[in-house]
């Protein structure tokens, strides 16, 4: 018989990359190519949509070519993407109108300060389960109709189409036919209904966002459409979207309530399963749809960290202390401590449970004596403090104590990062064999669709520790650096009037 292979799309926020797996779950072939970041003015970000649709048609012919496999052997693409990401397109000519406005960017920030004063906070909050914040798509949209000519009467006359990356892609791959999303990213656009499942009339209307604009909201497991581009010499299924952190959650098999994983990538994004029930948070995070599948929908909590792996790349690209991301552990250790250094990383102001759009990055503690050693051990610290923050959250929003933490992506190869993270939460840290989860995530919802996996038993079956780290710092101590860590952070805040 044939072997065959789940393609999984992972279009992240610096590369486009395509990962083939097989039927045990093991990774086949790999491409990856990062693209341009786009600074326009302070605190904005964005993305050319075209060269991420470039970047990821390039990486995956080169990773179907590198496994020897066609459309023929692909069984079904899943795709997990950037979430909140806008982008705004011509329906009729596919181009976008605008550059695609990137979760990170704040230019949204006075308008959401506008709601907040306005009274919208609990009413966005019960609807969207989010918080009033820049960081989602809704008020992105919003400004592209603002602020970009002819755009609001495109969009009045029903010629714009509105998606996140994973719909921005479903669109490319089957030549515009599909209009879609799945539940997850429709979560992430402080536009979507999460308990009643649709979109929300009031909160286009108090936005200007004309429904037409916006896709068909579908599960995260199910067939979506077949590719009609050329990178395949036969039409594919697409057949599995989550956006990042949920596919993540997905393939790290959090399946139970109480499970949860955090993902350590450009920012750091902690997911907490809730089963069927959408636990309403009163420390600050966000209650969001975890997936859906097999006619259920699954909720989490989520603690959303703006910066983690981005604050090692400005080490790198900023400060030139490292030549490449790898070298932060080597210099973090040529110091035995943090030399009294605190480095709270809040470069796009503060993320969960914190939510403050107007802290900065900022470091405190230095003397004459510091080093670059120093810096960079305050850099890694800092991300580990920042998981702690949210994690307490958690405990306290759901009155379940966190016994361990699964963990993944990039940074998880640092194990000093990784033992200082299990030392400041007292608990276990568990990295699997297959750090890349949100890839695994999107290829099994996927595979689950069309059969190539036959149910969640046979995927559990897949997921195997590769490393555990248990604390080794007293609680006094991870108490002591937790009281300087809430002063830097405190003394963070509000920085941008």
């Amino acid at each position: 018989m044939e072997k065959r292979f789940i393609l999984a799309i992972d279009q992240g926020t610096t590369s486009s990359r395509a990962i083939v797996f097989d039927h045990s779950g093991e990774i086949r072939a790999v491409a990856q190519k990062e693209f341009k970041q786009h600074f326009p003015n302070d605190g904005w970000v964005e993305h050319d949509p075209n060269e991420i649709w470039k970047t990821q048609a390039g990486v995956v012919a080169e990773a179907i070519m590198d496994c020897g496999a066609d459309g023929k052997n692909i069984a079904a693409i899943g795709i997990t993407n950037q979430r909140e990401t806008t982008v705004v397109w011509d329906r009729e000519t596919g181009e976008p109108v605008y550059n695609a406005i990137v979760w990170q960017d704040r230019r949204t920030s006075d308008y959401c300060d506008q709601l907040r004063e306005e009274g919208w906070t609990e009413k966005v909050k019960e609807k969207t389960g989010l918080i009033i914040d820049s960081y989602f798509s809704g008020t992105k949209v919003r400004w592209i109709l603002e602020n970009v000519e002819g755009a609001r009467e495109k969009a009045e006359q029903g010629k714009l189409a509105f998606g996140t990356i994973d719909c921005w892609l479903v669109w490319n791959f089957t030549k515009g036919e599909t209009h879609i999303t799945d539940v997850t990213n429709a979560s992430r656009t402080m536009l979507y209904n999460i308990t009643e499942h649709k979109w929300d009339e009031e909160l286009l209307e108090l936005m200007g966002i004309p429904e037409s604009m916006l896709p068909e909201v579908k599960s995260s497991s199910e067939i979506y459409g077949h590719t009609k581009t050329t990178i395949f010499a036969h039409e594919v299924p697409i057949a599995g979207i989550a956006g990042d952190q949920q596919a993540a959650m997905f393939g790290q098999m959090c399946l139970q309530p109480g499970m949860l994983k955090n993902t350590y990538g450009t920012g750091s994004f902690i997911m907490f399963n809730t089963g069927e029930e959408a636990i309403e948070s009163n420390n600050n995070l966000l209650t969001t749809i975890g997936y859906g599948f097999n006619d259920k929908t699954i909720y989490a909590l989520e603690g959303s960290i703006f910066i983690a792996g981005a604050v090692v790349q400005w080490l790198r690209d900023g400060l030139g202390i490292i030549k490449s991301s790898s070298d932060v552990e080597k210099l973090a250790l040529t110091e035995k401590d943090n030399g009294g250094i605190y480095l709270v990383p809040a470069f796009a102001g503060l993320g969960a449970p914190h939510w403050d759009q107007r802290a900065r990055g900022s470091i405190f503690g230095l003397t004459r004596g510091s080093t670059a050693g120093h810096i960079a051990r305050a850099a890694l610290e800092g991300i580990a403090f920042q998981v702690k923050d949210v994690l307490s959250a958690m405990e306290a929003d759901s009155g379940i104590e966190i016994k361990e933490l699964r963990v993944d992506g990039g940074a998880t190869v640092n194990d000093t990062l990784m033992q200082f993270q299990s030392d400041i939460l007292q608990i276990p840290l568990v990295r699997p064999k297959i750090l890349e989860t949100t890839a695994l995530g999107a290829a099994y919802l996927a595979g689950l669709a069309v059969g190539f996996w036959k149910n969640t038993d046979e995927t559990k079956e897949q997921w195997q520790e590769d490393k555990r780290f248990e604390p080794k710092m007293s609680k006094d101590q991870a108490n002591e650096f937790l009281f300087k860590w809430n002063k830097a952070v405190e003394k963070s805040k509000g920085w941008v009037e």
